[in-house]
């Protein structure tokens, strides 16, 4: 394939910056793959953990595009959820090959009514949000229901992105890309998932970040 491929990456305050890094990451392999970075403006912008990301491109001025990947975020995504000018943009790219998301990004994508009869995914902590937004959740990693790509929380951005290059290059170049990565993860821990951690750390977890998992209630009931 000599196809220009051009995929973007939603860019907000606050986004988590490895949920659009380890995309990136994997999505930037193929040699004829161009990554826009599109924020509201060309100022830079600093993630939820402190990294600050400049956009290349902005809502307004974004080039034609393949693929769009909202990233999920912490505080600052509550306010992208009810920015109508960021909704209107996703709808208006809408008729793209790949509308995609990474953690709890599917809840921007679901904000914009761009999930409506769609099966998808999201961080484990907020499943309970996507299916208030009318969303068929499935609790898997990655999810594909034809069009859309949804992945599971900010580590699940790279196996979404191998699922990405497969679909848009083809199984050896994601093969390629993991190998060139080294990527064969052997976590030192079993405690990924709710289910592996077990209930005391979950509820751990939960209570640690409720302060988050309230103020998200609020971005979805707005508007």
């Amino acid at each position: 394939m000599t196809k220009q491929i051009n995929i973007g990456f939603l860019i907000y305050p606050g986004v988590i910056q490895l949920d659009v890094m380890g995309a990136y990451q994997v999505l930037s392999f193929p040699p004829n793959a161009t990554i826009h970075l599109i924020g509201k403006t060309l100022e830079p912008v600093t993630s939820n953990e402190g990294l600050i990301i400049t956009p290349t491109t902005t809502i307004n001025d974004c080039p034609p595009l393949d693929v769009i990947c909202v990233p999920g975020g912490g505080m600052g995504q509550v306010e992208v959820m009810q920015d109508r000018s960021v909704l209107d943009f996703l709808q208006q790219i809408s008729k793209i090959r790949f509308i995609t998301s990474v953690c709890t990004g599917s809840l921007i994508l679901a904000k914009a009514n761009l999930l409506d009869g769609y099966r998808a995914t999201c961080h484990w902590a907020f499943r309970k949000h996507l299916a208030k937004l009318g969303v068929e959740v499935v609790p898997e990693r990655i999810v594909v229901d034809r069009d859309r790509i949804t992945g599971a929380g900010v580590t699940s951005g790279i196996d979404f992105g191998f699922t990405l290059v497969s679909l848009l290059w083809g199984e050896e170049m994601a093969k390629m890309t993991q190998l060139m990565m080294e990527y064969s993860p052997q976590p030192p821990y079993n405690a990924g998932t709710p289910e592996t951690a077990g209930q005391p750390l979950v509820e751990s977890l939960k209570q640690l970040g409720n302060p988050l998992i309230e103020a998200f209630w609020t971005g979805i009931e707005a508007g």
